[in-house]
């Protein structure tokens, strides 16, 4: 088992940030129960693992959490949990009689994590959103494109898992350490666009140090530099090049057959264009996996841009066992590694509510209740 073992964690389904972070903290070792709403739960229950990867490694249950047994049962759990995950919209959760309050109320060493996209306050908390907006306001969409085109959505990449699930589990592990000390429990707050806001600090640095202006694309890190971008070869694949540094710079020079001599400055930006233009130009020349056979583990900073389908066959990814296949489904394995006690992906994506019964036997509930919680309808 994984560094959490032991931790005992309640979720709370939802979509996108806060499974990621369960995700996270089921592959480090902890037993994460998954809440769905009982309405979710299938009548009859499907064969194999749910599509959901963001799901994997932990047990689902259903309950009905607009119902006052319901909602105890939740509580319950709670008694037992080390921590709790949710994503409503600020005031859901203690509108469902569920809220920090009550649930430290019953048990004060609880860590409390709240996942929203604006936060538990401030005139935007109560509004929807999507990743996309929480990046706009944080100040990162306006910086991420090409110089004369509109800002490029980076899939919902910053918002939602690193702004939001990345920084969850971060504070949820946080509360937990600082727990052994104090020996009392915490409202872990992450919202998305604070964490968004977060990842942008390194371009802030740049933004105050001169290094990075305000125009999209112009600059070093944003598509402007002819030796920090993305080139199609002549096979209509990609190819990656971070050449920032001098010396990796120089190499690129020499392996591209290069004169430096007649080459500009790296760092004079006027001149970026139309190196720009030259480069385009050469990397046509030659396909995908000939630009590989020259350039791939050298210090040029090179690598082929792959698709999902290709990265989990590349041989680094394999020989790191970055993808991994579980009950047939082909997916991102477990990260970071730890030496002793690696992570591990527990068990597929289950079914909304499919271990409701097992689950809460082991979480200490006998079969009286959940007869008596069956027939009141508050589980599934």
């Amino acid at each position: 088992m994984g560094p959490l073992e032991g931790i005992k964690v309640v979720e709370i389904a939802g979509i996108g940030p806060g499974p990621f972070c369960a995700m996270l903290l089921a592959d480090l070792g902890a037993d994460v129960l998954r809440v769905e709403r009982a309405s979710r739960v299938p009548a009859e229950m499907p064969s194999g693992p749910h599509f959901d990867l963001l799901n994997r490694g932990r047990r689902s249950i259903g309950v009905d959490l607009k119902s006052p047994d319901g909602a105890e049962t939740v509580l319950r759990l709670l008694e037992r949990a080390d921590a709790l995950v949710e994503g409503f919209r600020p005031g859901v959760m203690e509108r469902l009689g569920l809220g920090p309050d009550v649930c430290l109320a019953r048990n004060p060493r609880l860590v409390y994590g709240r996942m929203t996209g604006w936060g538990q306050d401030g005139p935007l908390a109560s509004a929807a959103g999507h990743d996309i907006n929480y990046i706009s306001l944080a100040g990162a969409l306006a910086h991420i494109g090409r110089a004369g085109e509109k800002p490029t959505p980076p899939l919902n990449l910053v918002g939602d898992f690193g702004g939001g699930g990345i920084y969850l589990a971060l504070g949820i592990l946080a509360a937990l350490l600082e727990r052994q000390r104090s020996d009392r429990g915490q409202v872990v707050d992450a919202a998305m666009v604070d964490g968004a806001a977060s990842l942008m600090t390194f371009i802030w640095a740049l933004w105050a140090g001169g290094m990075h202006g305000p125009e999209r694309g112009r600059n070093m890190l944003d598509s402007g530099a002819h030796f920090y971008e993305t080139y199609e070869t002549r096979d209509g694949g990609h190819v990656s090049i971070g050449s920032i540094e001098p010396q990796f710079y120089a190499e690129l020079v020499e392996r591209l057959g290069l004169d430096p001599a007649e080459l500009p400055h790296q760092n004079d930006a006027a001149h970026w264009p139309k190196l720009k233009e030259r480069f385009t130009a050469l990397f046509r020349t030659r396909t995908r996996d000939e630009w590989c056979e020259l350039l791939e583990g050298t210090d040029v900073c090179f690598a082929p841009v792959l698709s999902m389908a290709e990265a989990p066959e590349h041989p680094h990814a394999k020989a790191r066992g970055s993808f991994v296949e579980v009950a047939g489904q082909v997916q991102p394995g477990p990260a970071p590694r730890l030496s002793r006690t690696p992570p591990t992906i527990q068990r597929p994506p289950a079914h909304p509510g499919q271990h409701t019964d097992e689950a809460l036997r082991d979480w200490g509930f006998d079969d009286v209740e959940l007869r008596r919680l069956r027939e009141a309808r508050a589980i599934a």
